[in-house]
């Protein structure tokens, strides 16, 4: 089964809109026409309007970092699933490890924003991985199937290809380590068996799972040339048009 790869960017909090403009204005000069690879930016909700207005027309993708799983209602600075496709979003981050830290997002929480997001035809970049400690004591299967299987609940073999999943094993995320290659594709693996179990192997055999701790330019060409890591979600190396594009150009290369 040949995947296309996928390269998103997570800009996190970072670039006012004019800041976003003019990186995402270099992206698009550079890879604006790809066509061999999926190219995603993922800027602060301030920038999505902003960054779609130069993304238009072109082969790369908006993205957001987040979304609540209601539809409208009294939930202060939260933004909904149509709210983004009002912006013409077509994926949105769930499950990222900062979320999960920073905001106690549960795995049940995280289940309901990725049906939130299926059903107003968003594509969900769902993410899991484990901790130092979580590494360190062997239970790295174990937390990445707990994280997929409730983050899954509910969704059918119909809907699950328009989900990608991004492994971020968070003690290589804006640490500057990095998985070592073998590690990366053993997880990843084992996530395509999960999915496998979940909705058969044809359904797998499509789903694309990124791997998303600390993918630069530099180990980018090593980590894309295994069976299941079908691209990247990037942090840091996204905040700078040149390693970005790097990154793109290295998944249009892989085999």
């Amino acid at each position: 089964m040949i995947r296309k790869k996928l390269i998103a960017g997570n800009w996190k909090m970072n670039k006012t809109s004019s800041d976003a403009v003019a990186l995402v204005s270099e992206i698009v000069a550079a890879v604006g026409r790809a066509t061999d690879v999926d190219v995603v930016v993922c800027p602060p909700f301030t920038s999505l309007e902003s960054v779609f207005k130069v993304i238009d027309g072109s082969t790369v993708k908006l993205g957001a970092q987040n979304l609540h799983p209601e539809a409208s209602g009294a939930y202060t600075g939260e933004t909904s699933a149509a709210m983004l496709r009002a912006l013409f979003a077509s994926y949105v981050i769930v499950g990222h490890s900062e979320r999960r830290t920073y905001f106690a997002e549960s795995d049940t929480f995280i289940n309901q924003k990725v049906l939130a997001a299926l059903k107003a035809q968003l594509k969900p970049i769902l993410c899991v991985g484990e901790t130092l400690g979580e590494r360190e004591s062997g239970s790295t299967l174990k937390v990445v199937q707990t994280q997929l299987e409730g983050a899954l609940e509910g969704v059918s073999k119909d809907l699950a290809t328009s989900v990608v999943l991004a492994y971020e094993p968070v003690w290589a995320i804006g640490t500057g380590k990095v998985a070592t290659t073998e590690q990366a594709q053993e997880v990843h693996a084992f996530i395509r068996g999960l999915l496998t179990k979940l909705f058969g192997a044809a359904t797998s055999g499509k789903m694309r799972i990124l791997y998303g701790g600390s993918m630069k330019p530099a180990n980018a060409a090593e980590l894309l040339a295994q069976k299941d890591i079908d691209g990247g979600l990037i942090g840091g190396a996204s905040l700078e048009s040149r390693s970005f594009v790097d990154l793109v150009k290295a998944a249009a290369a892989a085999k």
